[in-house]
Parts: structure tokens; C-alpha cells; sequence
């Protein structure tokens, strides 16, 4: 069975890790017990420079929990470095890697079903948001802009898609080839070119 790695970049999630930690350490369970993956796989939260107790809880989970695992970078490098980093790490120690913010407004239960086509062969699994009713019009607005300027500039991206994503390891191995400063993975990842596919899902409930 594969191992898989859920990657998770933070940045002063003092007060949202506890309950991440205790959504994460059900999940990989769950799919150990239906024998989806490895009994290894494992949690790896990347400390972005974090300035309140994020590193201590991190250290805490780490000793109370076998499968929580930290990476804490000398400063604060910013969401997509952070996730690069924690990505090329698990790149080293696992065969699959899903990436998903620490404040789970993205459905942790489609998880299943990317790790489900992974193993019917897609390298790559989009977490796609259904839609967006239950944003703002603001906010519904604004993101309805961002792709189009996205694809007026000629970056390829998938349509209600952030960084909620199953890569394998060869992608991954693709990935660290691109020598990029200003990294932007939403438009990187679509450019690898291996197979890929989306899991649907719908705006997670969440109150931090």
C-alpha cells in the first residue's frame, strides 16, 4: 500500500490546530482500517514562521500522536513556500501527498475518493469546490475575476480549485525540477502534465 502524506503549511493556527489535528488523526485511520493506505502515512505540518504557540502545539501533537510530524522553517516564507517546502519533504518519505490549509474550510472527506483515483491511476486529484453560494458576493465576485485574469495572462488553472490537491511522488519529482522564485501552484501543478482528475466537494463548516 502507498504511504500517504497530508502536508499542511501554518501560519499562528494556535487556535485552529487542536481541531485540525483532531480531524487529521481520524482520517488517516479511517483509510489505514479500509486498507486504502500504507499504516505509516502520516500528518506533516510545515510551521511557516509562526509567531504565536503554533511550534509548541505542533511539538506537543508530535509527542502524544505517532502519525503528526513537523517541519519548522527559519522564518516566515509565506503560504506557497511553505507548501513547497513541506511537499519537497514528503517527496522524500511518502508516495502520495495531499495538501489542505490547517483552517479545514476544505472538505477533509473527499480524501477518500482522491486517493480512490489515484489508484485508478490519476497522478493528480483536484479538491474542487462545488460551487459558491455560501460565499459572499464579494468574495464569489472577486474569485469569478482572479480566473479570468488568471486565463487573460495565459496561466492554466483549475476553476474553483486552491491548494486542496493529491500529487504523487513522480509528480512531485517533476516539480522540483522547476527552478521558480515567485512560486504559484495553482498554475504550476496543471503545467506537469500527468493525469489528473477532480473530487467534488462542498464548503466545509468551520469556526476557529
Amino acid at each position: 500500500m502507498d504511504r500517504l502524506a497530508i502536508v499542511v503549511p501554518c501560519y499562528n493556527e494556535e487556535e485552529m490546530l487542536p481541531l485540525t489535528t483532531k480531524e487529521l488523526t481520524f482520517v488517516i485511520p479511517l483509510l489505514i482500517t479500509k486498507q486504502k493506505i500504507a499504516p505509516d502515512s502520516y500528518i506533516l505540518y510545515v510551521d511557516d514562521g509562526s509567531k504565536d504557540s503554533t511550534w509548541e502545539l505542533i511539538r506537543k501533537f508530535h509527542e502524544e500522536e505517532k502519525k503528526v510530524f513537523g517541519l519548522k522553517l527559519a522564518g516566515n516564507v509565506g503560504h506557497q513556500n511553505a507548501l513547497t517546502a513541506g511537499m519537497l519533504n514528503a517527496m522524500e518519505h511518502a508516495d502520495i501527498m495531499i495538501s489542505i490549509d490547517a483552517d479545514l474550510q476544505d472538505d477533509t472527506a473527499v480524501m477518500e475518493e482522491m486517493v480512490d483515483k489515484f489508484h485508478e491511476g490519476k497522478d493528480i486529484v483536484y479538491g474542487v469546490r462545488n460551487d459558491r453560494k455560501k460565499d459572499s458576493f464579494f468574495k464569489r465576485t472577486t474569485a469569478q475575476m482572479f480566473y479570468k485574469v488568471m486565463a487573460a495572462f495565459g496561466v492554466k488553472t483549475v476553476y474553483n480549485h486552491a491548494d486542496y490537491r493529491l500529487i504523487s511522488t513522480r509528480v512531485l519529482e517533476s516539480f522540483a525540477d522547476f527552478r521558480e522564485v515567485n512560486i504559484f501552484l495553482r498554475g504550476m501543478v496543471p503545467l506537469v502534465g500527468f493525469p489528473s482528475a477532480k473530487g467534488y466537494y462542498e464548503r466545509a463548516e468551520r469556526i476557529a
